[in-house]
């Protein structure tokens, strides 16, 4: 029922409703903005989103090259893009996005991207870039979808330094209060520091079973009381040690919260040597590892809670397919040499990446409450299933023309563009049961194991077919989301069919 629109036009609505190229403010304080700085604003998000250059995008678009280079260059840059990105994120927080979390649990992870030319931040690393370098970028992602922050490293560099920060710079209105990562972000200071400033740190930890367990008392005591947990807990916990320095922690801790020292300099600086340096940092990583060990407590003994944690990353990983998809222009390499110029342009690519997602939810929610006044019956479990990551409603390439009077003239009264009406469609269901020899059909007689039936109580759709042969279903029920025709095929198998095996279908459910 979603309409397939550009990417221009999915920012120029965005920014109908939010209001984010108003916050992209001239560098020189300039209050005067002419008509048409919107449209370049645009031009130039896009240019720098899909990593087309601003040469590219004013031979496409039309525009002098100087109008571009001149927008970019004074209202362009990191903290005007942020605050655009936290009106999008704040304005994401719709009906539909409660299905998806309630917004209090986020993760982070890096992403690479080749670098092309001579960089001070690119690396060589040939796991990622084989015999080219690059940079990583990492950002931090709500349970709802929305990407908050994003943060430009070398990419050689520890991403555990970074875990804190993004969470305490959060510009938005997201009452983040628990963080997922993958085993980098699993140090004993991040455990520290996240519960010293009232946060949960929630990693994903590979070869849990290798960490050392602490207990508070002596060895002999534990197993007793905890039967099954007790054996585990190896090592004694200096729990004097943090007592003492108890009063030096809480001011580490009030320095990272209160923005005087970034959490990346504390961690980094904690984290900088095995060996125990001082005091402060040996007690640090004591109640590190208190924390960690409570933590691999429950993710042990709650299934429920591991795969809300599983959950949570694998949305980050969407979010970074999407980043991918939408960076394609120039095999999706950085041709900006400095810091400050690529941190500019992963801004923008985080700022389409979230007016996607917005747009996606927001006529998501739209489908489902018409479906909902049509008769039909959506539960509420599953909305949680439905990712607004997938973009094949978003076109991405060929030439982007912004025009805002127009797209906005294909609004109705409410704000919102018409959606597709949705018809039934049929399905082909083959019966693979064996049949005896005396009733299979005669060479050239039609076969009666194959049935055509519409579970909508509707006849067949004319014109095109929705698949060119049988479709093999297996015992489950497959339910396929045709995109082009915005239809949803419910495939059964029949009482004593056998299954298909479990490769990929031959056929395909598009049109033909």
């Amino acid at each position: 029922m979603l309409l397939r629109v550009p990417l221009a036009s999915v920012l120029v609505e965005v920014d109908a409703r939010t209001g984010f190229t108003d916050l992209l403010v001239h560098a020189g304080g300039k209050a005067s903005r002419p008509p048409e700085l919107k449209r370049n604003l645009l031009y130039v998000v896009i240019a720098e989103a899909t990593d087309m250059g601003l040469a590219a995008m004013a031979e496409s678009a039309g525009v002098p090259y100087d109008v571009l280079a001149w927008t970019a260059e004074w209202y362009l840059r990191p903290e005007t893009l942020e605050a655009a990105n936290a009106a999008i994120v704040n304005y994401h927080r719709l009906p539909l996005t409660q299905a998806f979390g309630p917004g209090t649990l986020s993760s982070s992870d890096g992403q690479r991207f080749p670098v092309k030319g001579k960089s001070l931040t690119a690396r060589h690393l040939s796991r990622y870039f084989a015999r080219g370098q690059g940079i990583s970028t990492y950002t931090h992602v709500s349970d709802q979808h929305s990407t908050f922050d994003t943060k430009v490293i070398v990419a050689t560099a520890p991403e555990s330094h970074f875990v804190l920060d993004g969470i305490l710079g959060n510009e938005s209105d997201l009452p983040i209060v628990e963080h997922a990562t993958d085993t980098h972000g699993a140090t004993l200071a991040n455990f520290a520091l996240f519960d010293l400033v009232g946060k949960q740190l929630s990693p994903r930890i590979r070869d849990l079973g290798k960490i050392t367990l602490y207990r508070t008392g002596p060895r002999a005591d534990f197993p007793a009381r905890y039967p099954h947990a007790g054996p585990l807990l190896t090592r004694r916990l200096n729990s004097e040690l943090i007592t003492a320095m108890w009063d030096d922690l809480l001011r580490v801790a009030a320095s990272v919260k209160g923005g005087h020292a970034t959490a990346a300099l504390v961690v980094g600086k904690l984290c900088s040597s095995k060996r125990q340096q001082n005091a402060l940092t040996a007690a640090m990583k004591e109640y590190g590892a208190l924390r960690r060990t409570v933590y691999a407590a429950r993710y042990l003994a709650d299934e429920t809670y591991r795969r809300r944690i599983a959950r949570q990353l694998n949305k980050g990983e969407n979010l970074h397919a999407l980043r991918r998809s939408l960076a394609y222009a120039g095999e999706g390499a950085l041709r900006r040499p400095h810091h400050e110029q690529q941190t500019e342009q992963m801004w923008c690519l985080t700022l389409a990446t979230n007016a996607i997602v917005t747009w996606t939810t927001e006529y998501h929610g739209l489908a489902v409450a018409a479906l909902r006044r049509a008769g039909r019956f959506i539960d509420d479990e599953v909305l949680a299933h439905i990712w607004p990551t997938h973009h094949e409603n978003v076109h991405f390439y060929g030439t982007h023309t912004v025009d805002i009077d127009g797209e906005l003239a294909k609004l109705d009264a409410n704000g919102y563009r018409p959606l597709r009406q949705a018809s039934p469609c049929a399905v082909t269901i083959v019966d693979l049961r064996p049949q005896p020899a005396s009733v299979r059909p005669r060479p050239g007689a039609p076969d009666r194991g194959v049935e055509n039936r519409s579970f909508l109580n509707t006849p067949p759709r004319s014109g095109p077919q929705l698949h060119r042969g049988p479709i093999r279903v297996s015992e489950n029920v497959l339910r396929t989301r045709v995109s082009n025709n915005s239809h949803e095929t419910v495939s059964r198998t029949l009482p004593g069919m056998a299954a298909a095996p479990r490769h990929r279908p031959r056929h395909s459910l598009r049109p033909a």
